[in-house]
């Protein structure tokens, strides 16, 4: 073969491989396109919808009533008894979720052998792909009546149940994304303890952990993310009667049942409210607020990675 007829071939497949580079980058994009037009849309629709509703019912009612109560296209529109419960949920089922999956990160990354960590995680992370409804299953059917065996006055819907269970729901979040950044953190660290003396438990908690904390607070940060917008087992197991939080018995508020803002939005889109209502509206008006609510805790979230980042060669 002439080296003419070579400088062709290799000419050819270099303009081939530009092509087919050009068509992956483009395909690529268009993939990312897509993500950001699709959140986009979302905004849109959620703003749109929201200023007809502020339009009827002024923004001033919205967020400073203490008063949700919906019937039919009217009613009064205070959305602070939503996100009191909201709220109440997604501590308590931090207090639940966030120590225990901390502690079985710490054991899959420090504790376990790779042969345990093989089943173990695999069979943690399960939980993640179960069904929500399935939890509010739970919650209503086993959970409540258990609470109720032990003593625990709850009615049959109530915050706490709720709470419990989407505690349990997030706990794959905050065990696998914490288990990632402890792995991440060098081994160099840890046989630094180890030549000092340190017991495994100490390097876990004065090296591994405070090395790793910013991948933590991340998992803490989208984990709650994931429990303010969680619908079904609110909706089954925390019953859609609206209540104020209870200044003068807190306790009560758990006991007692509650409407989150999803459920709040359920009850809105499922009512016989008339499309175009104040009621129908509310359900974007809620969402807009979610919204709002999500998108600062991951604000949050990535400024706290951003300044506690540890960075190793």
């Amino acid at each position: 073969m002439s080296e003419r007829s070579i400088d062709i071939d290799l000419t050819r497949s270099s303009s081939g491989q530009v092509v087919k580079e050009r068509i992956y980058k483009w395909l690529l994009f268009a993939c990312a396109a897509l993500t950001v037009f699709v959140t986009v849309a979302i905004i849109y629709t959620l703003a749109r919808d929201a200023l007809t509703f502020f339009s009827m019912v002024p923004p001033a009612e919205f967020f400073t009533e203490t008063e949700w109560f919906v019937r039919g296209d009217g009613g009064n529109f205070g959305v602070w008894p939503l996100v009191t419960a909201t709220l109440i949920i997604t501590v308590v089922s931090a207090m639940v979720a966030v120590p225990t999956g901390v502690a079985a990160a710490v054991y899959l990354s420090e504790y376990a052998s790779d042969r345990m960590r093989s089943v173990l995680k695999p069979s943690l992370e399960i939980l993640a792909g179960i069904p929500t409804v399935v939890y509010g299953y739970l919650a209503l059917v086993y959970l409540t009546p258990a609470l109720q065996a032990i003593g625990i006055p709850v009615g049959t819907f109530n915050l706490l149940s709720a709470s419990i269970m989407v505690g349990i729901m997030i706990i794959p979040m905050v065990s696998s994304l914490s288990e990632d950044a402890m792995t991440s953190v060098p081994d160099s660290l840890r046989q630094a303890g180890y030549g000092m003396g340190a017991t495994k438990y100490e390097v876990s908690t004065g090296i591994v952990i405070p090395a790793a904390v910013s991948g933590i607070f991340s998992s803490f940060i989208l984990a709650l993310s994931r429990a303010i917008g969680e619908t079904m087992i609110v909706v089954m197991a925390a019953g859609l009667r609206p209540r104020m939080f209870d200044f003068s018995n807190p306790l009560n508020n758990l006991l007692s049942s509650g409407q989150p803002m999803t459920a709040g939005m359920v009850n809105a889109v499922t009512s016989d409210a008339t499309g175009g209502s104040a009621t129908y509206l509310s359900m974007f008006a809620l969402g807009l607020t979610l919204f709002v609510i999500t998108f600062a805790m991951n604000l949050a979230s990535d400024f706290v990675a951003a300044r506690y980042q540890e960075e190793y060669q």
